[in-house]
């Protein structure tokens, strides 16, 4: 099989607007840059090693990945699990973190783990997404204060409030005008030229970090290869791999609802492991999708992997000749277009949702959402609200079997159950039944039901054995395939006589 499909630039299957990817490109290219600088400083280390992450990583998931459109490099997440480790042991134990990171994400896609991602409940990726605007939110407000961390005052402030309120208004009203050139791209080109030709004193990229850099440098981590090592440096990376995988693939289901299209998430992971394997070699600290900058690109129009391809490509340009224009770009203008961003991010519908959602939704959605604001823990956020949303599944579905029941002509009764039996629902499976009461042939018909795990094996098999204890007879009907399967294998703890319906058919479980 050709890999020539997996490294396809285009997708000739529908029109890409390749002036308007190269202008989409532009305009992530210039949000990247502070960005990146905020994320390598958050986590102890060079600007150039965010930089470089977001080149390395923007190119090589651009080209690879199973999400055309969406946008990786360093991101706030991946920073807060590495700055430990930058603190205890240095930036070489950082590289080869992100370079092992990136590898158990290789495993996740050939193991086909992606796809798992989609059964994470709708009210978690609300609160996902709304906790994820809140903190990009938030993170701007960093920009109002000083140097020294002091709130701005006076007409530092005021211009600061004006240019960023500039910047909103030409993002919210420009595609009203055109939507030949990108709203974003208008409003930081716009920004600059009015700081520039008004020489008006406010802070820019510079203020920040220099950015001026070469080509990223191939280098192989300097650490001892020795066993002691691997136990130093395998904690982070397997929580890298994990966060980076969860906000990767929730970034990616936020992109498709949002494109009507569907992303390959298995893909995606293996392009994330190789863009951090890379990077981690070439001087970068790794990353993940960036929402932020995803949402930002698919609002300019770009569908195309170019507009990723070209991002990565300016950004590189702008480390390697043109640090000191980008430098002298007015915070403000990426301020505001953080702002517009977060306020797109935001599911103001969700908020429509309290009075007609279940409330354990509502309560899994507001959880999510504040654990993501105050513990900028992607990751647990998202784990928590899975378990939260799973608990309550098994519950709901524990109180709803049931059994319909009735004696045919013959004399056997039947027993027509409804609902999983699972762990939670064997407690009520069992009151059922009236074992002394029924007669010596009892049918127990699971169309309508399935065996689900072990504990509901255990089950059947105390339920024949109170039927065989009193000389009667317990027959299945309709168990589905898979079902029959985990009767099989629990052959050694259960005898049951299986009878089967050969047109019976069920659905496959298995997910794309």
């Amino acid at each position: 099989m050709s890999i020539l499909p997996s490294l396809k630039l285009f997708d000739f299957r529908q029109t890409v607007d390749h002036r308007l990817e190269l202008l989409s490109g532009l305009t992530v290219a210039l949000a990247l840059v502070p960005e990146a600088v905020a994320f390598a400083l958050m986590a102890g280390l060079s600007p150039l090693t965010g930089l470089y992450a977001a080149f390395v990583m923007g190119l090589v998931t651009s080209v690879l990945g199973g999400r055309p459109g969406m946008i990786s490099g360093a991101t706030g997440a991946i920073a807060i699990v590495l700055v430990t480790l930058a603190k205890s042991h240095g930036v070489e134990y950082v590289f080869a973190a992100v370079v092992l990171a990136g590898f158990l994400q290789v495993m996740a896609g050939v193991f086909r783990l992606g796809k798992w991602i989609r059964l994470v409940p709708q009210p978690v990726i609300y609160g996902f997404v709304n906790g994820l605007a809140v903190v990009i939110f938030m993170a701007q407000l960093n920009q109002f204060q000083d140097g020294t961390g002091a709130w701005l005052v006076g007409h530092s402030l005021w211009v600061m409030l004006g240019l960023v309120a500039c910047t909103m208004a030409i993002i919210y009203f420009w595609p009203r005008v055109s939507k030949a050139v990108p709203a974003s791209l208008v409003a930081i080109l716009t920004l600059f030229a009015l700081v520039t030709f008004l020489n008006i004193d406010t802070k820019t990229v510079g203020d920040m970090a220099s950015i001026k850099g070469g080509f990223p440098p191939f280098h192989l981590p300097n650490i001892p290869w020795v066993w002691e090592t691997l136990g130093i440096v395998f904690p982070y990376a397997a929580i890298v791999a994990g966060v980076g995988l969860i906000e990767s693939l929730l970034t990616l289901n936020i992109i498709d609802e949002i494109t009507q299209t569907r992303g390959r998430s298995n893909k995606e992971a293996m392009a994330q492991g190789v863009a951090n394997m890379v990077s981690g070699v070439f001087s970068g600290m790794g990353g993940c999708a960036m929402i932020g900058q995803s949402l930002i690109n698919i609002s300019s129009g770009a569908r195309a992997r170019l507009s990723g391809i070209a991002a990565s490509l300016f950004l590189l340009l702008f480390i390697m000749m043109g640090s000191a224009w980008i430098e002298r770009l007015p915070m403000a203008a990426l301020t505001g277009v953080m702002i517009m961003v977060a306020m797109g991010t935001f599911e103001w519908a969700s908020l429509r949702t309290f009075k007609t959602m279940p409330k354990t939704d509502t309560a899994v959605m507001v959880l999510v959402t504040l654990i993501t604001i105050f513990m900028h823990n992607l990751a647990l956020a998202v784990l928590v609200g899975v378990l939260i949303s799973a608990l309550a599944f098994a519950w709901d579905n524990a109180t709803r079997i049931r059994a319909r029941k009735h004696v045919d002509e013959q004399g056997v009764k039947h027993y027509a159950l409804f609902g999983p039996l699972f762990f939670g629902s064997i407690s009520a499976f069992q009151e059922k039944f009236t074992v002394d009461q029924d007669p010596k042939e009892v049918i127990l018909d699971f169309r309508e039901s399935r065996v689900a795990d072990m504990s509901a094996i255990e089950a059947l098999h105390k339920l024949t054995d109170r039927y065989s204890q009193q000389g009667k007879r317990l027959t299945l009907r309709h168990v589905s395939p898979d079902c029959q399967v985990l009767l099989q294998n629990a052959a050694a703890v259960i005898d049951v006589n299986l009878d089967e319906d050969p047109t019976y058919k069920v659905l496959s479980d298995r997910m794309s």
